[in-house]
């Protein structure tokens, strides 16, 4: 069974919310099968604390219709991304357009505060989003202000897929000096890489002929 990688290790939020959907190829489960799922992906990654899951959840149970809607947007949203991050900036212009109306959508509902908050566990500081309005459509206001931030910053030329075989379909932000990256982790799809091509080297170094 191939070792699951850590779920945010692609650089950029939009890019982990992108990557998602492919964990089931990695040990992981899809984290937006459910609304629980979800709300517990956002935890992880620090968007909304324990206390707001909760309040969250009881809220669902009242209205689950709500809950359900925020669940299928989020997956929406997911899939119109999927296409811009495998391409980057070969992404046909449909693609791109279509991307940056579900991005302009969502902000144009962006009221709310930001807030920071400190994790006296490890003394680190974390910025959250306290949504007004809607608080289950606030939810992916998050991701896809990091995916407006990665068009306006030119980050787009440095997003990849990983080049892993079997294919791996793992997006990443590529932030190596050459602007080589190939692997979505080292430690995973890199290795396996690094171990398949040694393998092929020896096999061809036995079949040589003794000179």
């Amino acid at each position: 069974m191939p070792r699951a990688r850590p779920p945010f290790a692609a650089g950029r939020l939009w890019l982990d919310f992108v990557n998602t959907d492919e964990a089931p190829r990695h040990a992981q489960p899809d984290a937006l099968v459910s609304f629980d799922g979800y709300l517990a992906w956002l935890v992880r990654a620090g968007l909304v604390d324990d206390a707001r899951r909760a309040a969250l959840q009881r809220r669902a149970l009242e209205q689950p219709a709500g809950a359900s809607a925020a669940l299928h947007e989020a997956r929406r949203i997911r899939s119109m991304f999927r296409p811009l991050a495998e391409r980057g900036v070969h992404a046909s212009e449909r693609e791109t357009q279509t991307a940056i109306q579900e991005i302009n959508r969502v902000l144009g509902r962006s009221t709310g505060v930001r807030r920071i908050a400190h994790d006296p566990r490890d003394g680190s500081f974390v910025q959250t989003f306290v949504p007004g309005g809607d608080a289950f459509a606030a939810l992916v206001i998050p991701v896809v202000e990091s995916a407006a931030d990665a068009l306006v910053t030119g980050e787009l030329k440095r997003v990849r897929r990983c080049a892993a075989e079997p294919p791996c379909p793992r997006v990443f932000l590529d932030t190596s000096r050459s602007g080589r990256r190939r692997w979505c982790d080292m430690r995973s799809c890199g290795n396996r890489a690094k171990a398949t091509r040694h393998r092929v080297v020896a096999k061809q170094r036995r079949r040589k002929p003794a000179s």
